[in-house]
C-alpha cells in the first residue's frame, strides 16, 4: 500500500549531555548601559567603571578603637575588621600606601565625656594636618570627633588619626571610634 500521512509530532525527549565548550569570543568595548552620567557620547565608560578602576588592587581597611587614649598621641586602632592589602597596621594606627592614588578616608572618634573638656582628632598625611574634627564636652556627657577626606597619595605616604588633646573612648567591641579607608582610583 501507500505511505500515510505523519502523525502528529512527539514529545520531547530528554536533554543530552552538555557538547564541548567553544572557542573563546573575540574581546569587545568595555560599554555599560543604563548609567549615562558615566559615559561618554561614543558609549565608553570612564571614571568609577572605567578598565582601570575594574583591575585595580583592592585595598580597604575598616578598624575600630577598643583601648581608651588620652592626651596627644596616635590613635592605634586595634580592632581590625577589615584590611584588604594589610595595608593599615594597629601596632602603629598607620595607613601605608603601596599603590599611588585618589584616596578616601573617614573617621569618627567618641570623647569620653564628663569632665568638661574638649578633644580634637586630627587626620595626618605624612604627619601634616589633612583634616580635623572637635568634640566638646558642653553638657557633660559623649561627643563625636568625625570627619572625611579625599586625597591624592604616593606610595609610602602614612594616613593616621592623632589625638590632640582630650580623652577618646575605647569601646571594648562596640565599634564607638573607628576609622576607615580605601582606594578610589588609582594613579
Amino acid at each position: 500500500g501507500r505511505t500515510g500521512k505523519p502523525g502528529p509530532r512527539g514529545l520531547p525527549g530528554e536533554a543530552g549531555l552538555p557538547g564541548p565548550r567553544g572557542p573563546p569570543g573575540e574581546k569587545g568595548d568595555l560599554v555599560k548601559s543604563g548609567f549615562p552620567a558615566l559615559t561618554a557620547s561614543g558609549g565608553q565608560v570612564t571614571g568609577a567603571l572605567s578598565a582601570t578602576a575594574l583591575t585595580s588592587p583592592k585595598i580597604a581597611f575598616y578598624v575600630g578603637l577598643k583601648s581608651p587614649h588620652e592626651g596627644y598621641e596616635v590613635l592605634k586602632f586595634d580592632d581590625v575588621v577589615t584590611n584588604l592589602g594589610n595595608y593599615y597596621d594597629s601596632t602603629t594606627g598607620k595607613f601605608t600606601c603601596a599603590v599611588p592614588g585618589i584616596y578616601f578616608f573617614t573617621y569618627h572618634v567618641l570623647m569620653r565625656g564628663g569632665d568638661g573638656t574638649s578633644m580634637w582628632a586630627d587626620l595626618c598625611k605624612n604627619g601634616q594636618v589633612r583634616a580635623s574634627a572637635i568634640a566638646q564636652d558642653a553638657d557633660q556627657n559623649y561627643d563625636y570627633a568625625s570627619n572625611s577626606v579625599v586625597l591624592h597619595l604616593d606610595s609610602g605616604d602614612e594616613i593616621y588619626i592623632k589625638l590632640d588633646g582630650g580623652k577618646a573612648h575605647g569601646g571594648n567591641n562596640n565599634k564607638y571610634s573607628t576609622f576607615s579607608g580605601f582606594i578610589l582610583y588609582p594613579d
